[in-house]
């Protein structure tokens, strides 16, 4: 039986994949890079090689590299991850915020089409630097993607219904699933969501469950109240190669099952194109 480095991938998905799906959020790992002073998490290499032989078992043909935090502010992994997918690969860097304007337009060129400001697992950025990022960012047309520890994300709503860029939640936006409707920060993201200032990944799911498992039914009502809410802001990513499932946090996923997962969510083969290519198209530019 053949393995997939970094996944419990065992098949293709039993689902249809559509032509030019994207997978929104994964991770490039090279040791040639230094680690961040303060990183917490330190996964075994992961290369675009290895993700290719993965991503063709999937059905997939796009993907988000997203840069781990693992770097701090150094993106040459992602750079390098990107100049290997081509015109099928876009970006998220990790900025200071104190680039030259010559570095943020060498980005773009590159590809990269947002910054992530990681406040969970992060090791730089802070929320006091929310609106200097949006900011500095707004005039490249790029969006801040947004992950934070749920309580923090409930307290900023007018805070970030101000920003002058579209903010994206990875992660389910990190809402508890038993807490559907009843937690601030899912009332944050649903208001933001209805007034087209936001866009969800449904990303990690495992993350959020208490066993691990994607498969988990208490994931249903959160993954599916994004998507009813507004079925053009939301896109999927597998989180590969699962960087706190190396750490022990929860068990391996298995990619080709997050698939079949996100397409009983979707519900139909019109809203599972619409996030796995529709929507990727028009937050990321893909040609």
């Amino acid at each position: 039986m053949k393995r997939w480095h970094h996944s419990a991938t065992t098949a293709s998905p039993r689902v249809a994949i559509p032509a030019s799906a994207c997978d929104c959020h994964i991770h490039v790992y090279d040791a040639k890079f230094p680690v961040a002073a303060d990183a917490k998490l330190f996964p075994a290499d992961a290369s675009i090689a290895q993700y290719r032989d993965l991503q063709r078992c999937l059905g997939l043909e796009r993907a988000v590299l997203v840069t781990p935090s693992t770097y701090g502010v150094d993106n040459r992994s992602m750079l390098a991850g990107l100049k290997e997918l081509g015109n099928q690969g876009r970006g998220v860097a990790v900025i200071a915020g104190n680039e030259s304007d010559r570095e943020l337009e060498a980005l773009h060129a590159a590809g990269v089409r947002g910054v992530r400001l990681n406040l969970s697992l992060g090791v730089v950025g802070s929320i006091d630097e929310l609106e200097d990022l949006a900011h500095r960012i707004s005039g490249l047309g790029w969006h801040l993607q947004l992950l934070m520890p749920p309580e923090r994300l409930g307290e900023q709503g007018e805070r970030l219904q101000r920003l002058a860029v579209p903010i994206v939640f990875d992660h389910l936006a990190r809402v508890p699933p038993e807490s559907v409707h009843a937690h601030p920060a899912h009332v944050v993201v649903l208001r933001l969501l209805a007034e087209g200032k936001a866009w969800v990944k449904l990303s990690g799911g495992y993350l959020l469950s208490s066993s691990g498992d994607v498969g988990d039914p208490k994931l249903d009502r959160l993954a599916r109240s994004y998507i009813e809410a507004s079925p053009d802001r939301v896109v999927w990513g597998s989180d590969w190669p699962h960087a706190t499932a190396q750490a022990g946090c929860q068990p391996m996923p298995d990619d080709a099952y997050q698939l079949e997962r996100l397409s009983e969510w979707a519900g139909d083969a019109h809203t599972l194109h619409k996030i796995l290519v529709d929507n990727p198209r028009s937050l990321y530019g893909f040609d």
